[in-house]
């Protein structure tokens, strides 16, 4: 049963406004303090600019006579100099601590200083209120002096606030941007929740291929993995149904004589009459037996678990001895010729060792059931590859019906005896579920003989 995911479950919605939103917001912030930054550079320097340029104005007006410093400034430009219709300018010229013209104590040193050439602009406070000096140094001969510009900064704090302002259109930029990534995202997101509500309701009804003519490119792998899960599985369905209906079918025919002889042994007339039907179900009642074991060994070969098979190095002449040894008192109660062949050294194979020990004991089970007595039935080993073979001199099998008998509850036309039909079918799903060999050929003896070819240990 599926389980609804957690609260705490990763979701594509979720991840993808992550990793576009929050890249979004670094980017315009981070747009939005550079360009404020630059802004208020370029302000700066502007104004910077303006109280330079009336700084070496007022330079330009300073003569020496005699070594000492003299302004040659009327009211007039005086006027000029000061006039701003926001800010306060003040100036000062001063030669060795010694005033010659304007305000004096305007500080000749601040904080962030700046160095234009040969002006110094930096900021300090007079008059009680903060300013913005500009300080040029006037050279004559060997005389100099010393010319102060200082401007208030109502105008520079205007222009910052002023600039801040352009935080607001980054901000409903932002909020723009962020409202077209969610509503691009739904209407991206939501035909994809269409097709995966629809591809859930037709592959839970019929186990249909999706159809991929909608299907959007980038989700093409991924329909076609779904479509090849939905292949296995229908698959594997129509298998389980096959094998449940000819179980089915092969286990009715045992019960129904089991149900007839027991019957049969009620209405016995006398003891000697009841034990010779009881022995009869008793040889009824170990075909069954071997049917349902037959059975089972095939409901445990499900091809989707071969990965997960135990592959552990199995000596081949060790099993072919113990298998031989179950199936002698078979073969003397038959009048057969069991017959062991194997080298003296082990055979080593990468297998299960259950599972080839079980197709191993159907293939000399198939032997002795279908050899007439005075037969002979040899099992042999051989390395390079670790090969296991069961020959018989019995009636061997036609080349056209070597393929077909491999099949579930197929058995050869001339087949005689209480066979199922599953020995070789299930020899051969072990087969394949360890990439082995399996081959029907004529045998040395004259019958049939089946090889199964298995992979040695350096191989895997």
């Amino acid at each position: 049963m599926l389980q609804p995911p957690g609260p705490s479950a990763p979701t594509l919605w979720r991840d993808l406004l992550r990793r576009l939103l929050l890249p979004l917001l670094l980017i315009v912030a981070a747009t939005g303090a550079l360009g404020l930054y630059v802004a208020q550079t370029l302000t700066e320097r502007t104004f910077d600019q303006w109280l330079i340029d009336a700084a070496r104005s007022l330079a330009q007006q300073v003569r020496f006579v005699d070594g000492q410093a003299r302004v040659d400034l009327d009211s007039d430009a005086e006027a000029i100099l000061a006039f701003d219709a926001v800010d306060n300018t003040y100036f000062s010229v001063r030669q060795d601590q010694r005033h010659v013209a304007g305000h004096r104590d305007i500080p000749a040193r601040g904080l962030r200083l700046t160095h234009y050439g040969d002006v110094q602009v930096f900021d300090t406070s007079f008059a009680g209120r903060p300013v913005r000096v500009a300080a040029v140094l006037v050279r004559s001969g060997g005389a100099s002096a010393q010319v102060l510009v200082a401007e208030t900064q109502y105008k520079r704090r205007g222009a910052r606030a002023d600039l801040q302002l352009m935080l607001l259109p980054l901000g409903v930029l932002l909020l723009a941007a962020a409202a077209a990534i969610v509503l691009a995202l739904r209407w991206t997101l939501r035909p994809l929740e269409l097709i995966a509500a629809r591809w859930n309701t037709l592959s839970h009804r019929s186990l249909q291929n999706i159809d991929m003519r909608d299907v959007p490119r980038e989700l093409l792998p991924f329909a076609n993995a779904l479509n090849g899960l939905l292949a296995r599985i229908h698959e594997l369905l129509l298998r389980e149904r096959h094998f449940a209906a000819n179980a089915a079918h092969q286990i009715r025919t045992p019960l129904a004589g089991l149900q007839l002889g027991l019957s049969r042994a009620a209405e016995a007339p006398d003891l000697a009459s009841a034990r010779q039907v009881i022995a009869e179900l008793q040889q009824s009642t170990q075909r069954t037996a071997r049917l349902l074991q037959q059975l089972l060994a095939l409901g445990r070969l499900d091809p989707e678990t071969a990965n997960d098979l135990d592959h552990q190095s199995v000596d081949l002449v060790a099993l072919a001895h113990d298998v031989g040894t179950l199936y002698l008192d078979t073969a003397l109660t038959r009048q057969i010729a069991l017959e062991l062949v194997v080298p003296e050294a082990p055979v080593w194979a990468v297998a299960q060792g259950e599972l080839i020990g079980e197709a191993l004991s159907n293939l000399v089970d198939n032997a002795l059931r279908y050899c007439p007595p005075g037969s002979r039935v040899e099992i042999s080993v051989s390395a390079d590859p670790p090969t296991l073979v069961v020959a018989d001199s019995g009636p061997g099998l036609a080349a056209d019906e070597r393929e077909a008998v491999l099949e579930r509850f197929v058995r050869g036309r001339s087949a005689a005896g209480d066979g199922s039909g599953l020995g070789l079918a299930i020899v051969r799903e072990i087969a394949d579920l360890h990439g082995a060999e399996l081959r029907l050929q004529d045998s040395a003896l004259g019958g049939l003989a089946v090889q199964l070819r298995l992979r040695a240990p350096q191989a895997l």
